[in-house]
């Protein structure tokens, strides 16, 4: 056990992780020259045609250090701040982290949250400076910064080149003389930490794990805790690029365990594994539950195929833990579900998987956060209200709180006026202003969260050409107006697009939804009025003409009141037909409203 070591990789989005970690596979001769590829880990399409890693990674490497045979488990974990959750999972199976920052754009918001969390779990921190080798490297002023950040000497920070291979062989050394083994004991009993898992069309639930006490052997009897359930272990093993089956596997190394599960409800992340005839009586205290940011509705695009789509989101949750949802239903659109998010970036990825890896096509309502309403009948009870819909009447209403989150922006100082300006237009409050150095400026604010969940990020990254990142962290409800605006197609009202919205907004929100609606339906052979209202109040209306054949065209000559006759039959007709017709809309009108500023 002295020689096993458990570490992760953490860094800010395009800090060079995966690439890292394509190096130190390639030097300890976990891959052969056949199998090398960039990006190796990252095994989705999706991972790679993006360029981010989405889900974490792990990988067992050998390793030959001043005569010694080590074993060493490196995580590769994601940067983007809505996959935190797997990061904080990787977290709770290391005892170290590799904590990367880019020597070009130096520390960014989602360095120093991956930082804390890291620290959170008492993990040995080896800074690594990556990217000195490009021309626009700042070494000396980033290894301050990362001092400064740290309190470690700047001997300790590694240079390294990821792409070139520099560094890699101190990054090795690092790891073993820096990160501890692992603490535990192999005749304790069985106690180990489920901290991902996969399912395999073949062979069922894939379960990963790391054993924290005692020993699990192939064909022994093993019990998980949270649902008490007993199974065989038909196959153990390690996870190098394909997974090695072994005998046994003890305390402070990470494994792959099959039981032959079928179903996906049986297994959670975050679970411990045992021995039924020696169990041990505490659970491991991994992560955090996952904290639903962003919710929306997910519904087949076939109403028929609601129980597909149910098995394949179960089966999408094994994959991704962060993934929460229940089933609803919608006047508009049928049977789906109402889905939890950690935010805008991960909801694209989930729709992106469904209809790539299970085939299942699918429509996306608006999203939005969870509110708190409270009634004046009884002020103390909490409505929790996850859907528009679910808001009770404006007249019983007593108070909506919403949530808050503390916004951390980190960007050059040229920016500082456009960034400002659009967090105050999202109803920001700014707290605090810090100059990290000359040039880069961290800006704090308390917003919203449903202000963020319509393109806020991209518009950040516009204003600040780019320069600025950007993490969250919720701080609690605080009370707020707002108001429920209804969207009513042909004087109906389509619950998926209704949303709440700050009274300050309501109007103007309203109005762009109208036009955008306009732009995206298509003509009918009848007027389609598109309303916005609160209440019984209409905010806005634009108008889709019908398509109209001209029916005076054999009229040549003649009366006028020939010609009215016609018009006015004509328009009877239509007003009938606007009575009976029905509207069809686009999918790409559920997710225009994501995108009003365009």
């Amino acid at each position: 056990m002295k020689n096993i070591r458990n570490f992760c990789i953490i860094a800010h989005i395009d800090h060079g992780k995966s690439t890292l970690a394509d190096r130190l596979l390639d030097s300890t001769g976990a891959v052969t020259e056949r199998e090398k590829q960039n990006q190796l880990l990252d095994n989705m399409d999706l991972e790679r045609e993006r360029g981010i890693t989405i889900k974490s990674h792990a990988i067992q490497m050998e390793y030959e250090h001043k005569g010694e045979a080590y074993i060493l488990n490196l995580i590769d974990t994601p940067g983007h701040v809505d996959f935190s959750y797997e990061v904080s999972r990787s977290i709770a199976a290391c005892e170290g982290a590799l904590l990367v920052v880019d020597a070009a754009q130096s520390i960014q918001a989602q360095t120093i949250s991956n930082l804390y969390l890291a620290l959170e779990n008492d993990l040995e921190i080896i800074p690594v400076l990556n990217k000195v080798d490009l021309p626009s490297a700042n070494i000396e002023e980033v290894t301050d910064d990362i001092v400064d950040l740290l309190g470690c000497n700047p001997d300790d920070i590694i240079p390294a080149s990821a792409k070139t291979g520099l560094g890699i062989k101190e990054i090795l050394s690092a790891v073993i003389d820096r990160v501890p083994s692992p603490k535990g004991s192999e005749d304790a009993p069985l106690q180990a930490l489920i901290f991902d898992s996969v399912y395999n069309p073949f062979r069922g639930v894939e379960t990963y794990f790391r054993v924290l006490n005692g020993t699990i052997e192939k064909g022994q009897k093993i019990q998980f805790l949270a649902t008490g359930k007993t199974y065989f272990a038909d196959e153990i093993g390690t996870l190098k690029l394909k997974q090695e089956p072994k005998k046994k596997i003890c305390a402070g190394d990470v494994g792959y365990l099959i039981t032959g599960i079928k179903e996906a409800k049986e297994i959670k992340v975050g679970d411990t594994i045992t021995d039924p005839e020696r169990a041990t009586t505490e659970a491991v205290s991994g992560f955090e539950e996952v904290k639903p940011m962003v919710f929306a509705g997910i519904y087949p695009v076939d109403t028929e195929e609601y129980e597909e789509l149910r098995a394949s989101m179960e089966k999408l949750q094994l994959n991704d833990a962060s993934l929460v949802f229940s089933p609803e239903s919608s006047a508009a659109l049928g049977f789906g579900f109402r889905c939890g998010f950690l935010g805008m970036l991960h909801l694209e990825i989930i729709q992106e998987r469904l209809e790539r890896e299970f085939n299942m096509s699918v429509i996306t309502t608006v999203p939005n956060v969870s509110y708190h309403a409270f009634t004046r009948k009884n002020p103390q009870e909490i409505l929790l209200v996850n859907n528009p819909s679910d808001l009770p009447d404006p007249s019983f209403l007593e108070r909506v709180e919403e949530p808050y989150i503390k916004a951390t922006i980190i960007t050059k100082s040229d920016f500082v006026g456009n960034v400002m300006s659009l967090c105050i237009e999202k109803r920001g409050q700014i707290s605090n202003q810090t100059y990290l150095t000359t040039e880069r400026v961290e800006l704090t604010f308390d917003m919203p969260l449903a202000e963020i969940v319509f393109d806020f990020y991209d518009r950040l990254k516009t204003v600040s050409k780019g320069y600025a990142s950007f993490d969250y962290a919720p701080i609690g409800l605080r009370p707020s107006k707002l108001v429920k605006v209804d969207i009513l197609l042909n004087a109906s009202p389509v619950d998926a697009l209704s949303a709440l919205i700050h009274t300050d907004n309501a109007y103007n929100i309203g109005k762009k939804m109208c036009e955008k609606l306009r732009q995206l339906i298509p003509r009918q052979q009848f007027d389609i009025p598109i309303q916005a209202a609160i209440g019984a109040k209409i905010i806005s209306r634009e108008t889709i003409k019908a398509l109209r054949k001209d029916v005076t065209a054999k009229c040549y000559g003649g009366d006028i009141s020939r010609k009215r006759k016609l018009l006015e039959k004509q328009k009877k007709g239509k007003k009938k037909m606007r009575q009976v017709g029905n509207v069809e809309i686009p999918q790409q009108a559920f997710m225009a409203v994501l995108k009003l500023n365009d």
